[in-house]
Formats: C-alpha cells, structure tokens, sequence
C-alpha cells in the first residue's frame, strides 16, 4: 500500500534512504581490517574512499547529460539503482587487493548516483511550504545512514564482512519498500524532455550558481571529514595508549548520528529565518572546528569528543540548504538534472580533499591535517553573503 500523505511519505522515504545509502562508507568504516588483510598502503586506503566519490561523479554526470532523473520515474530509478549499489558492494567479498577493491568502490558510488538526487526531487513533490525541515529530514536520514556501517562494524565484532553484508541487504530492502510504498506527491515538476544543455543552463542562472558554489565549499570539507574522522580519532586514542576499536566505532558513528539531527533541525531553521543565513551559520562553526580540532589531538578525550560532535553537528548543518535553494531556483522542469549537476560537481571535489587530508597528516602530522578543511567554509560564507544581498528586495 502506498503513502498518500506528506507525513507519511516522508517519514518512509526517509527510514528507506537511511538505508539504501549505507553502503557508501561499508568499506569506509572497515578500513584497518582490510588494510591489514590486504595489506594497504595509506594511499591505498585512501584511493577506497576516493573511487566512490568518483564513481558516484561518473553516474550523476551520465545522468545529467540524458537528464535521467527527470525522464524517469524517480521509484523506479532508486530501486534499479539500489541493485546496482547493493551487487557492486558485495563485490568486495570477492576481491582481494587493491585494484578489484576500487572498481567495486566506483561501481558502487556509480549507482548510488541514482539514489540521492532523485529522493530529494521526490519529496520536493509533497512538500511546497517548509519544504527545507521535510529535505532536511530526509538529508538526516542519508547522513546516519553514511555511519550505519560503523554501528554495524562495532555490534558486528569487527568482522569487515559482516558489514558489506549487511549493508548490501538494507540497500536492496531499502529499494523495495521505495518502490512498493511511496509514490510521487501532488505537486509534481513539469515533464521534462531529453535536453543536454540543460547541464550548462543550470550554472548560467547566478541565482543556482551561487548555491552550487556553496555547496561545492560545504563538499570540500564534508567528506574529508567523514572519511579520516575514524582514523583521526583511533589516532588521538593511540596517543593516550588506548587501544579500543569498538569505542572508536561508536564516537564515529555518534559524529555521524548527530549530522542526522542537524539536518532537520536546520533545514527548519532555514525555512524561519532564511536558508542563506543558516548556511552562514552553519559554516562558521564548522570552518572553526576544521581549523581547531588538530590541536586538541593531546586534550582530554571528552573534550575531543564533545568538538568531534559539534562538528558532526555543523558540517551537514548547511547540506539542506544548498539543495533546498536549487530546487526553488533552477528551471523547474529540470530540478532533478539540477540537483544531478550540483552534486556531481560537489562529489568531484570531495576526492581532492579525500586525498590531501592524508598527504598532509604525512607531512605535518595530526595536529595540522584537518585544517585544510576549513577553506571551504571561509568561501562558501562569501558565497551566501552574495546569494542574500542578490535575493534581499
């Protein structure tokens, strides 16, 4: 039986995405099994993460130059695409080293790229009004679901294959109940026809390029972050003699759980007093904790623990914003292609900072590595400010 409510669509959607999108940080949040087991370098390790994002660049820019997540149904999309996820992580089981270990990655991002954009379109169907808290919750649930596999890592006893498992079986049964159970609302986009320059249009419009250029700032540290947060922290517990991996498990899957938390809440906030001024916020707090959680490497633990949270907090705190802006600015026949556009570019950039995190941990250590991080920010505030002045009457 399908929802024929917002409420009801979204509460579903959302408990659906939480899990279909689990299987983009599987391998993530295994790292020193497989690192041992297959004996990774760092760059090794870090070309794991990489090829997702990569992979999930390839797919959302095949689907943008077909416009695919406008010409095709948006249920039927996530489920096929959810398959494809699912299948392509439990490749993993059967690789061994690094090179099939990438592709499977690649795969796995490629079709992920068809999970994400289209479910925000989606629920941009139901929702007119407070449609930033209805996206925010639905971006809260991809954010938790990004740290499922680290739960899953610390309840599962550490066995990586465990995690690759399990998260491929919520991928798949996540793409079932979208398909069975939710439907597009009563607000539906214009149909849309294939139009490859729809792609170059979307950045034309200085309104779109604005938000898009926030969001590429909001990518350039949000991944970075998820991805080395685990090895960062296992870090700071080594220097303490601490040698927990179950414990390191929990704090990074509590840093991701609290991004689910900051989505809603500010996707709310957004909608009260404006989605430039939230994202202005948000990106103040999270450049200063990028720029100062280095140092703190040898505090007390809770104290790490307690800025890791409030980072978690505010690195995903302006996610909503963004996408909430492009569907209310782009040309509404093509919102899915927008969308498409703006995380493809997003997810591209997230693969430079992916890799120079741990090249400056090499050369600096610990102390100075995250705070690269916190440029993104510092431009994507300047960004906001001008999105804001350009839309004030």
């Amino acid at each position: 039986m399908r929802c024929r409510t917002p409420r009801g669509t979204l509460a579903v959607l959302s408990v659906t995405l939480l899990l279909l999108k689990s299987t983009w940080f599987s391998a993530t949040a295994v790292i020193p099994q497989v690192r041992a087991e297959w004996g990774l370098s760092g760059e090794g390790v870090a070309w794991l993460t990489i090829a997702v994002q990569w992979g999930f660049v390839a797919g959302a820019l095949l689907s943008a130059a077909f416009t695919v997540a406008d010409a095709i149904a948006p249920t039927r999309l996530i489920f096929l695409s959810s398959l494809g996820a699912a299948g392509a992580n439990l490749l993993l089981l059967a690789t061994g080293g690094l090179a099939l270990g990438v592709t499977a990655r690649f795969a796995t991002g490629f079709f992920i790229a068809g999970v994400y954009p289209p479910a925000l379109k989606l629920i941009s169907t139901w929702y007119r009004h407070r449609r930033g808290a209805a996206m925010g919750l639905l971006v809260g649930a991809l954010s938790v679901s990004s740290g499922v596999p680290h739960l899953v890592n610390g309840l599962g006893g550490l066995d990586w294959r465990i995690v690759i498992v399990t998260t491929s079986v919520l991928t798949v049964a996540g793409g079932v109940v979208t398909l069975v159970a939710i439907a597009e609302g009563p607000f539906p986009f214009p149909a849309a026809v294939f139009d490859p320059r729809q792609v170059r249009a979307v950045l034309r419009d200085r309104g779109t390029r604005l938000a898009v250029i926030g969001y590429l700032c909001h990518m350039w540290e949000l991944y970075a972050m998820w991805a080395w947060f685990l090895v960062f922290f296992t870090a700071a517990m080594h220097r303490r003699g601490l040698d927990d991996p179950v414990l390191a498990a929990y704090v990074t899957f509590a840093v991701f759980a609290v991004g689910g938390l900051a989505n809603w809440s500010c996707g709310a906030l957004g909608d009260r007093i404006g989605r430039e001024r939230t994202a202005i916020a948000m990106l103040a707090v999270s450049g200063t904790c990028a720029a100062t959680i280095g140092l703190l490497l040898d505090a007390p633990l809770w104290l790490l623990v307690v800025v890791g949270l409030v980072w978690g907090y505010s690195v995903v705190g302006d996610s909503t914003q963004f996408s909430t802006l492009v569907t209310e600015l782009a040309d509404q026949s093509y919102v899915g292609t927008a969308l498409t556009v703006q995380m493809a570019l997003g997810f591209l950039l997230t693969g430079a900072t992916i890799w120079l995190v741990p090249a400056i941990e090499q050369a600096a250590g610990w102390h100075w590595a995250l705070a690269v991080l916190a440029v993104g920010p510092l431009v994507g505030i300047v960004a906001m400010h001008r999105l804001l002045r350009s839309r004030s009457p």
